[in-house]
């Protein structure tokens, strides 16, 4: 069974970045750009995995992320929040809400795969994506 990775990001180079480095790992994936339409991208989708930046238009990742946290039925799935306000109290107010990983962008490939290995429980398999 595919890993579901739901992809939340309105930049489309950003998008366009994790989808490859996604799709390298034969992960299934949903992209979504804007905050408004995430909660019901995850009931339909069911990700394994949710990449949440957190500055997105309409509804912030930090509110979706305490959202999805808060609901039963979404509670276990984990959210690395991505964002490029990598100050000590950005990471600890966005862990707060329920975020189960943080990055800071600019981000790598080795990072964001490191960390999503981390959260699923995976070890990392960076050899089938490349070096940075």
């Amino acid at each position: 069974m595919k890993i579901r990775v739901l992809i939340v990001e309105d930049d489309l180079l950003n998008r366009m970045f994790y989808e490859a480095v996604f799709k390298q790992r034969g992960y299934e994936l949903l992209a979504v750009a804007d905050g408004a339409h995430v909660l019901d991208a995850v009931d339909s989708f069911a990700p394994d995995i949710i990449t949440m930046d957190i500055h997105i238009p309409n509804i912030s990742g930090r509110v979706l992320t305490r959202k999805i946290k808060r609901n039963p039925a979404t509670q276990h799935i984990p959210i690395l929040a991505i964002t490029a306000f990598a100050g000590k109290q950005d990471e600890e107010e966005i862990r707060r809400a329920g975020a189960s990983g943080y990055l800071a962008k600019p981000l790598s490939i080795d990072s964001l795969l490191e960390a999503v290995d981390a959260l699923l429980g995976n070890p990392a398999e960076l050899e089938a994506v490349g070096q940075n």
